[in-house]
């Protein structure tokens, strides 16, 4: 069974229609349809019922597809490695990170990256843990770095730690809150900005602010874009959540500082990278990996 078909195959069952199917592997509609007529032939299974309009996969499919997905995928990955091994130069390439470790990783090590590589590529997505998964799936980026307790188990998956960043509530310098201890339900009175929060803080979160049990906790504010988060700290009375390590140039500058709460467990962000297993990182994105690596073992710590 030739690639080329298969790939005409998952078109298909993922289109439903032959228009849109042929447009997405740039055939003719008739071209097209000879394809997929030749794989039913070679199968000797009825593989689409052909309706007005839309076609309906038959039971067949969904047999077939996720095995055509698996040798569609390891086929780029062959001919991707086998490149690789042809030329070991460094080539163009995408990662993706999360808030915390766009702001506190990577800054330096793509600084230095492009200081002994300038004529090479680099495209970073900054975004949450499930759109960048969503990237990696898709072979976007080859890589992700960013809090890792939300994202599901997959052996489809290698995560590799990067240890913790601690963190805490933070408010601009003069907040009504900065001079003294408070609770968590008073700070969060004022209104919380924060990336998009793993589940099990919330849960926790919820109940020290006194949440009903199962009613959600709500953010004030909650993006992804920590530049943003911090700029609204600083000029309101929003109270920030942050790991220790992104809200540091503006503790240091007085700008902002960390609000004393009490009875407050440990926060934590739990940092790691994740690649596809069994596909060869490029030069490239190795070497923005081991940057940090060994950055993160400066930044990052052990869980206490």
């Amino acid at each position: 069974m030739e690639l080329r078909r298969l790939e005409h195959l998952l078109a298909l069952a993922d289109e439903r229609h032959f228009g849109r199917a042929a447009d997405l592997v740039h055939l003719s509609q008739p071209a097209f349809s000879r394809s997929i007529q030749a794989i039913e032939s070679e199968l000797d299974l009825r593989l689409f019922d052909r309706e007005i309009g839309e076609v309906r996969p038959t039971p067949a499919v969904e047999f077939l597809i996720e095995r055509a997905r698996r040798l569609l995928f390891d086929a780029r990955c062959l001919h991707r490695d086998v490149e690789l091994f042809r030329d070991s130069g460094l080539g163009d390439t995408a990662v993706g990170a999360g808030p915390f470790p766009a702001a506190t990783l990577l800054p330096s090590v793509i600084a230095e990256f492009r200081r002994q590589y300038p004529h090479i590529a680099l495209r970073v997505e900054v975004n949450n843990w499930r759109q960048l998964l969503e990237r990696l799936l898709e072979e976007d980026i080859e890589f992700f770095v960013a809090d890792m307790r939300d994202v599901p188990a997959d052996p489809g998956l290698e995560v590799r730690s990067l240890g913790y960043q601690h963190g805490g509530f933070y408010v601009r310098t003069g907040h009504p809150l900065s001079d003294r201890a408070c609770t968590l339900a008073e700070a969060w009175s004022y209104g919380v900005a924060s990336i998009r929060l793993p589940q099990a803080v919330k849960v926790a979160l919820a109940k020290l602010v006194g949440l009903p049990v199962g009613e959600a906790l709500v953010l004030a504010l909650e993006c992804d874009d920590l530049t943003l988060l911090k700029s609204v700290a600083l000029t309101t009375d929003t109270v920030l959540v942050s790991t220790d390590a992104a809200a540091s140039d503006e503790v240091d500058s007085g700008a902002m500082q960390r609000l004393k709460i009490r009875n407050l467990p440990p926060l934590y962000s739990q940092m790691g990278v994740a690649s596809l297993r069994n596909r060869t990182l490029s030069p490239t994105a190795q070497r923005v990996i081991h940057g940090i690596e060994a950055l993160a073992g400066q930044v990052n710590v052990p869980k206490r």
